[in-house]
């Protein structure tokens, strides 16, 4: 097998997992990393049973994975609920994978501007009687927040970013991406969100690929199925 093979990264499947499903039969990978915006009518394990004895699947999530409480459940209380990176770093086939899942939100952190609150509890105490009694929207909630941001450069080292967002070399990708890349060490981020494949870098040192709708590439940035 190529070992470069081994860890697959697919980008947003949107409804649609016969990709994952055909990469992980064709090529035998130890794990699939997903990067996001599945658009779940189900829970995910129901996705993923052609493949659930075969490979381990980590996940972050996107934006439409917060969309409502349902497609909130459906991934977060799914049977891979335990496999999210976000905020975390796991070793995965001998490779330290960290993850950031989410998107910026100019309610609460649109880098390169400082991000508008401390933290969740920050929020709610500014808001009104009403809206605490709501509960703070499940969008904005999940949305990246700096705090944590900060605490993932300060106390995470890993060899792999993955990220909802895209990194500075994407049209509409952020700065803030590379930063967090420099500060935990790893040399290379696979993103999905802008449904684009391509492979650049940032920092001059840090390779970067974007990963397209639907499609899956392996830890060299290589295309092994197209996107949509």
């Amino acid at each position: 097998m190529n070992s470069f093979n081994r860890i697959l990264f697919a980008g947003d499947p949107h409804g649609c997992f016969d990709s994952i499903i055909q990469a992980v039969q064709q090529y035998q990978p130890e794990a699939v990393v997903m990067l996001g915006d599945y658009s779940l009518e189900h829970s995910l394990e129901e996705y993923l049973k052609p493949i659930a004895s075969l490979t381990q699947i980590w996940w972050i999530y996107g934006n439409h994975d917060v969309a409502t409480e349902h497609d909130y459940s459906f991934l977060f209380e799914s049977a891979y609920k335990d496999f999210s990176l976000h905020l975390k770093v796991s070793e995965i086939a001998g490779l330290r994978i960290a993850g950031l899942g989410g998107i910026f939100m100019a309610k609460n952190w649109y880098p390169p501007a400082l991000g508008r609150w401390e933290d969740q509890q920050h929020w709610l105490r500014m808001q009104s009687g009403h809206v605490r009694r709501l509960g703070m929207p499940i969008k904005l909630r999940h949305s990246i927040w700096q705090h944590e941001f900060n605490y993932m450069c300060a106390n995470i080292k890993a060899d792999i970013l993955v990220t909802h967002e895209a990194p500075s070399c994407h049209r509409y990708g952020f700065s803030a991406i590379d930063e967090l890349a420099n500060a935990i060490g790893a040399k290379h981020i696979f993103h999905g969100h802008q449904h684009e494949y391509y492979n650049n870098s940032v920092l001059a040192h840090i390779a970067v690929t974007g990963v397209a709708k639907g499609g899956v590439v392996n830890l060299q940035g290589v295309e092994l199925f197209k996107g949509a």
